[in-house]
């Protein structure tokens, strides 16, 4: 029974939002979501370090082949 419920939850994040209002709050979630990012690039570990490189891809060279295409 010392646990905090659902309800309890509820009406706490009830105050906050009725206190503070959504604008203020949603400005405090992107900071929060800022500096954590930030913190993760300092310590080496960024957010997309879990997903490869995307390898860029090349034109092929078909400079000899256009000119000749072009001559004949």
């Amino acid at each position: 029974m010392g646990g905090i419920g659902i309800w309890q939850l509820v009406i706490v994040l009830l105050i906050v939002f009725l206190l503070f209002g959504t604008k203020r709050l949603k400005g405090l979630g992107s900071d929060v979501g800022d500096a954590i990012q930030g913190f993760r690039k300092s310590m080496g570990g960024d957010a997309d370090a879990n997903t490869p490189p995307q390898p860029q891809q090349q034109a092929p060279l078909t400079t000899q082949q256009s000119q000749a295409d072009r001559q004949a």
